[in-house]
């Protein structure tokens, strides 16, 4: 990936909130400097539900801009736990009620 594209996408984490002023101007430092991004280990506190990818509560568009799986993949796992013990809907109404908006 170019650096334009990589700068790009930190311009476009910043236009949608996820990232404040702050971490973009210290992501852009270190793309410019050359230093490889890594997404490390997930954070548990970043987790948000979404406002923009949301069918009942934003909870699968939330996980998957934190994992960085596409959301239909979340949705059907959730579904599929759902289906087969109702574990789905137990998990997605408690991150409903705990996990914050964006």
């Amino acid at each position: 990936m170019s650096i334009a594209d990589e700068l790009a996408k930190l311009e476009a984490l910043r236009a949608a909130g996820t990232l404040n002023d702050d971490e973009f101007q210290r992501a852009k430092a270190r793309v410019l400097q050359g230093e490889p991004v890594s997404a490390g280990p997930v954070a548990v506190n970043k987790l948000r539900r979404s406002r923009n990818d949301r069918w009942l509560g934003g909870v699968c568009g939330g996980v998957a801009v934190l994992t960085g799986v596409d959301t239909w993949i979340w949705r059907l796992l959730l579904t599929g736990l759902a289906l087969f013990g109702g574990t789905g809907v137990l998990i997605y109404i408690l991150l409903w009620i705990f996990v914050p908006n964006e």
